[in-house]
């Protein structure tokens, strides 16, 4: 039995490999055809949907773990599949370079992470996606795949979030460039004044997002912009009271009281909020970026036009004060400068995201149901490894390439080896 981080997918496949090569993937692929089973790979389980279950052969990822190369000259490093966000950061600042942009988790592989979106918030810069320069990709077949700008653009267009739907990566290529220092400034900020300033806000800053806490009027924001130095990193003592005390053990506890008691949930919410203080730190950009998530939850994120950001944000927190809804996560939100991958969530379009949590075993459904008409009404995009119920209907009305995807699938994978229910429901057949 396979399971994600959140434990709200499970799978139970016929068979499970772990290829150590990109010969050995291309076998394994190939023996699951012969034996018309399908085929999907997982990397670290950090989805919320079932992009990556299935019956059939599991290809695992911890065989695929090299660094093939990093090249400072031309500005890229090569990972294997199954490297993790937090081995390859560390590899690269070790050699004074560092990704542009990331989000705020770093257990994901690269591979999982890009096929699904996933993004940090930026003015400029993009999803960790929109950071790849070259994939190389197993198909259907057991043929071996490179694309970049340059070789097999139409592919490389659609591949840089593919879903695992058009084959399975071996090796993403990044573009890189040397380390840099970012100064973090965290603040507490009144919600009226967050989003009276938000376009201000996102456009002075290279990388804004914040966190509104249901039940008060109180968000904390946070801003990351590039320094002169010198670093000036959070006191260990005082990171590890925030981030891991606070922010980890402290909320957890509030989040188990709040699942057993939901009255208690607002008067818990009041006392978070006040509980926050403002901090300032310079240090290199995934120290910075990340942060650790060890309260399980799980999650819906959508993107919005940015345009439509401050009125939906606003529509959720007046649908959370006049229900009975009990919500003891914070609402994150971020943005996302407009990139060119087909089914990337900000295709096309300046985009901001507003992701809500519930913590794992709590009743999210009616939650999420209210947040996701608030987001749907305004042609909302939802992250591919998050909670939703769109279907291929729907992401045709909001992907103007969605056709280009889909064609491009039927070419690659026409006899569906790495189709699953998740795919049929958000792709078609």
């Amino acid at each position: 039995m396979w399971r994600n981080w959140a434990g709200n997918v499970a799978a139970r496949p016929v068979r499970s490999v772990a290829p150590a090569s990109t010969g050995e993937l291309a076998e394994a692929l190939r023996a699951a055809a012969e034996d018309g089973l399908t085929a999907k790979a997982v990397g670290s389980g950090h989805s919320f949907t079932s992009t990556a279950a299935t019956g059939g052969v599991l290809i695992r990822p911890e065989r695929l773990t090299a660094i093939r190369s990093i090249d400072k000259a031309a500005g890229t490093v090569t990972a294997e599949a199954g490297v993790q966000l937090k081995h390859l950061n560390a590899a690269l600042a070790a050699e004074g370079l560092s990704l542009t942009n990331m989000g705020d988790i770093m257990e994901q592989t690269v591979a999982g992470a890009t096929s699904t979106g996933t993004h940090g918030t930026g003015r400029d810069s993009g999803s960790i996606a929109a950071q790849i320069t070259a994939l190389e990709i197993v198909t259907a077949d057991g043929s071996v795949l490179t694309c970049s700008a340059d070789e097999r653009p139409e592919v490389f267009a659609a591949a840089r979030i593919g879903l695992g739907a058009l084959g399975v990566i071996s090796a993403v290529t990044f573009a890189v460039e040397p380390v840099f220092l970012l100064t973090a400034r965290e603040e507490p900020m009144p919600f009226d004044r967050v989003m009276a300033e938000f376009d201000a806000l996102a456009a002075e800053n290279e990388h804004f997002e914040f966190y509104w806490f249901p039940h008060t009027d109180s968000c904390n924001t946070k801003r990351n912009n590039r320094s002169q130095g010198p670093a000036a990193p959070l006191p260990a003592v005082r990171g590890w009271i925030d981030d891991e005390l606070l922010s980890n053990g402290v909320f957890k506890a509030a989040c188990a009281v709040g699942r057993a008691a939901p009255a208690a949930i607002p008067g818990i919410a009041r006392i978070s909020s006040r509980a926050l203080s403002a901090r300032t730190y310079t240090d290199i950009p995934y120290k910075v970026f990340t942060s650790p998530r060890r309260v399980r939850f799980v999650e819906m994120e959508y993107a919005l036009p940015r345009e439509a950001a401050v009125e939906a944000i606003r529509e959720l927190k007046a649908t959370v004060e006049r229900s009975s809804l009990r919500i003891s996560f914070p609402v994150e939100v971020r943005v996302a400068p407009a990139d060119d991958i087909a089914l990337s969530t900000a295709s096309g379009r300046d985009s901001a995201y507003v992701a809500v949590h519930m913590y794992r075993g709590s009743r999210y459904q009616e939650y999420f149901t209210a947040v996701e008409k608030i987001m749907t009404e305004r042609g909302g995009r939802p992250h591919w490894g998050k909670m939703h119920t769109r279907d291929a209907d729907y992401f045709r009305t909001v992907y103007p390439r969605f056709t280009e995807f889909t064609q491009l699938r039927d070419q690659l994978d026409p006899a569906r080896l790495f189709a699953n229910d998740y795919l049929r429901r958000v792709l078609g057949s």
